[in-house]
């Protein structure tokens, strides 16, 4: 078992974890570009019968 699983953890909140301790580990010049590509933008549609019955963006 992966020690991310083992800790409650899912891949997607691993990665980003791991993503964060990796941009501030940076120097300052490059820390700067990496938080330019940081954000991110996620689109929730939750589907019932086939169709989609509620949209969400974060």
């Amino acid at each position: 078992m992966s020690a991310w699983r083992a800790a409650g953890l899912n891949y997607i909140n691993f990665s980003n974890i791991a993503a964060k301790l990796l941009r501030q580990a940076l120097k300052a010049d490059l820390r700067a570009e990496a938080d330019k590509r940081s954000g991110t933008h996620i689109k929730i549609t939750k589907w019932q019968e086939g169709k989609p019955i509620k949209e969400s963006t974060y």
